[in-house]
């Protein structure tokens, strides 16, 4: 409300000022108050996209961002072009096209008057000689093989702190297996050091699609994206001579300079490489299979001690299914999150917040979700003076889940607090919480606010990995910290390397009686800290009386006829049940009823006439062959129930009517 008179204003605030009088009131004799209760706010509430006008026809395909000293912005694209935006936080910024003709860059920095970008073979040095506002001069500070292969990027550069470039680079893929990454040439699915003379160092290798780096801290970081051999995507902390995963530049760790004393043949001997010819000697590709017996990463670690765990797993199809670059907050950015981490996702259109610790020498954390519904793949970031957010977009006709192809937006803070989860850390017997307002210490007291549970991936060449070892923990305790910020909660059996999902939907905020706006935080648990454990209070049980008791042990069994059983099995979903499972199983993050995203829109698998039983078992192991047309497979879902499944096919096969 742009336009108020004085006594209206105060008419607005005595209404307020009562209204919150008597939630505080109800909520101090135990009434419950979620039906008075304002609806809980959003994350669109504190955090605005906003669109950067750019001239017309021009598409930005994002492929890197940089602030200049001067307050402008550094635009690279996919097809080649930077442009320098000047007034970029305006409403009408100006283009000015600073280079062309460059090759896929996926990268960029400014660094005393000179432009650094990756191309797919090289690192260019693009400088203004003559101060006419285009680069004239354009130096190759070093290049690196390529076999032509489309999927051979390469993404940087970022700046170490030894002032080196660090740049890291995809793998290619098999002819004949064209499921299984390769590195044709070297020092490809290698994260490389390039140092100011140009000279190359090999720097880590097991990268399978490295495209996000990130110098957090004066440390290397990088982002995986899932696929063979990587179970999920996830952030990796790497140091000189790791090995991150995916073994096809393996091939090259026995040249002289190589860092990584790891060998194929070693590798092959601990995770099972799956090639095998069928009867026409082709080779099958690895499927996943249900009941096998499997390995996991960490598990593989213990037989090869230079591979190195993710700091933290993001959970594929939930924190993104096409991570990208990592960013450090600012430690006087946005409020409560000064410091921490934020990583963009091109499939699902959004951005995750990451908070970091080390235990025992190894860096874990916690990932949240922070903002979604950007218009096209978030591939690219930077901070403006201002404290907005600049994401660089593009999905490269891949698909994602916003509508768009490409995009550069503006993400913008309020300065209003969000009620979130602040950080997650680790205790001996669970886990801390600390919240950016207090809570009602009423509902954080209550065992049934929380839900914990736990799993982790398999390792092996299939793309992606359904989730394993899925486990419930049941919680033991809560201490609730006297200013009402922390919670701290014992659970029972914390399970070593494995995602711990923490989930708090029964926890609200002080004031307001808010939910949070984002409930779930999956934290993953590389080591378990040591300390005290919680005192565990006993809880007093209140027995029921004898017939509530006899009628609850043993209720009356309902009768229903089995044509009755069999019609509601096959029962249609209705909309609100469909959009809960959808989103219960991952489903939308790569598709939609009616359009192409990541995968194909539901109308157009209706259209292939499978039966309901056909659909359901290509849930659990698709055929993307299927599917020639969709850059990214579909990963094998398995964890989705024949029950869920079961309803899903209906519902897709009731869209063709």
């Amino acid at each position: 409300m742009l336009f108020c008179s004085n006594s209206a204003l105060k008419n607005m605030m005595r209404l307020k000022f009562n209204l919150k009088a008597v939630i505080l009131s109800l909520i101090g004799l135990g009434i419950g108050v979620t039906a008075i209760a304002q609806e809980s706010p959003k994350e669109e509430d504190y955090f605005k996209i906003v669109r950067v006008p750019a001239p017309e026809g021009l598409l930005l395909e994002v492929g890197g961002l940089t602030m200049l000293p001067n307050g402008s912005l550094g635009v690279a694209t996919r097809r080649g072009d930077v442009f320098i935006v000047e007034n970029p936080t305006s409403a009408r910024p100006y283009f000015r096209k600073f280079a062309s003709g460059l090759h896929e860059v996926l990268g960029l920095v400014y660094e005393e008057g000179a432009f650094y970008s990756v191309q797919r073979g090289e690192l260019t040095k693009m400088v203004d000689s003559n101060s006419d506002g285009k680069a004239d001069v354009f130096e190759t500070v070093a290049s690196w093989p390529l076999s032509t292969h489309y999927h051979e990027y390469s993404f940087g550069p970022k700046i170490a702190a030894d002032g080196a470039f660090i740049v890291t680079t995809n793998v290619a893929f098999g002819d004949q297996e064209w499921w299984r990454g390769e590195s044709r040439v070297p020092y490809r699915g290698w994260t490389l050091k390039i140092h100011r003379d140009g000279t190359i160092e090999p720097y880590a290798s097991g990268m399978r699609s490295p495209a996000g780096i990130g110098i957090l801290d004066e440390e290397v970081f990088y982002t995986e994206n899932q696929g063979d051999y990587i179970g999920s995507g996830g952030l990796w902390h790497l140091e000189k001579g790791d090995f991150s995963g995916h073994p096809a530049g393996l091939r090259w760790a026995e040249l002289p300079n190589s860092p990584v004393k790891m060998t194929t043949a070693q590798f092959d001997k601990i995770v099972d490489p799956q090639k095998v010819k069928n009867e026409q000697g082709r080779f099958n590709k690895p499927e996943n299979v249900v009941d096998e017996e499997f390995i996991t990463m960490y598990e593989a670690k213990e037989s090869l001690p230079s591979l190195k765990l993710p700091a933290v797993w993001l959970p594929h199809g939930i924190h993104g299914i096409s991570n990208s670059e990592p960013l450090k907050i600012p430690e006087n950015f946005l409020g409560p999150f000064g410091g921490q981490i934020l990583i963009g996702d091109q499939g699902q259109s959004k951005i995750m917040r990451v908070m970091l610790e080390k235990i025992n020498g190894q860096y874990q954390g916690a990932s949240i979700d922070f903002r979604s519904n950007f218009q096209s793949g978030v591939l690219r970031m930077a901070f403006a003076p201002d404290q907005s957010l600049f994401v660089g977009e593009t999905n490269r006709g891949w698909g994602s889940a916003g509508e768009a192809n490409e995009g550069l937006q503006r993400l913008v803070w309020n300065r209003e607090l969000p009620f979130e989860m602040r950080t997650v850390k680790a205790k001996p017997d669970g886990f801390e919480i600390e919240f950016t307002k207090p809570i009602n210490k009423k509902s954080a007291e209550d065992l049934s606010s929380y839900v914990v549970e736990s799993f982790i991936y398999k390792y092996f060449p299939v793309y992606g990995s359904p989730p394993v070892k899925q486990m419930t923990h049941e919680i033991l305790g809560v201490e609730v910290s006297e200013d009402g910020m922390k919670v701290r909660l014992a659970i029972n059996n914390l399970q070593q390397y494995h995602i711990h999902k923490i989930s708090l939907p029964g926890v609200r905020e002080l004031n307001d009686s808010h939910q949070l706006v984002h409930e779930d935080a999956y934290y993953t648990l590389n080591q378990i800290p040591g300390g005290e454990k919680m005192v565990i209070k006993p809880r007093v049980v209140v027995p029921s009386s004898p017939e509530k008791s006899t009628s609850a042990v043993n209720p009356k069994p309902k009768v229903e006829s089995a044509s009755k059983s069999l019609a509601s099995a096959r029962a249609i979903p209705s909309e609100l049940e469909i959009k809960a499972l959808l989103s219960k199983n991952t489903c939308t993050a790569c598709h939609n009823a009616t359009k192409k995203q990541v995968g194909p829109a539901y109308v157009d698998v209706a259209k292939r006439k499978y039966t309901a039983e056909k659909i359901v078992e290509l849930i659990h192991n698709p055929k993307p062959e299927n599917w020639p047309d969709y850059a990214t497979p579909m990963p094998p879902m398995p964890q989705v129930s024949k029950e869920d499944a079961m309803k899903i096919a209906l519902w897709i096969n009731s869209l063709s009517k």
